[in-house]
């Protein structure tokens, strides 16, 4: 079964994204997708979520490496 962990920035550089990814995907997890969000009052996003997903480690019993 697979689990889904969000991780939320304020700060969009690339700097601050790529230290989010290496970060999770060091830890266990794989990239699935991002989502910037962009004000109407500005091209350049304000936040972005970063989704990773992997599977359920029954040892663990799930979340174990968050």
């Amino acid at each position: 079964m697979p689990i889904y962990k969000v991780v939320e920035t304020s700060t969009v550089t690339d700097d601050v994204l790529e230290r989010i990814l290496n970060e999770w995907v060091k830890k266990g997890w794989n990239f699935d997708g991002i989502h910037f969000v962009v004000k109407e009052s500005s091209k350049r996003p304000s936040m972005a979520f970063v989704f990773f997903v992997r599977e359920e480690d029954s040892a663990t019993g799930g979340e174990g490496g968050t």
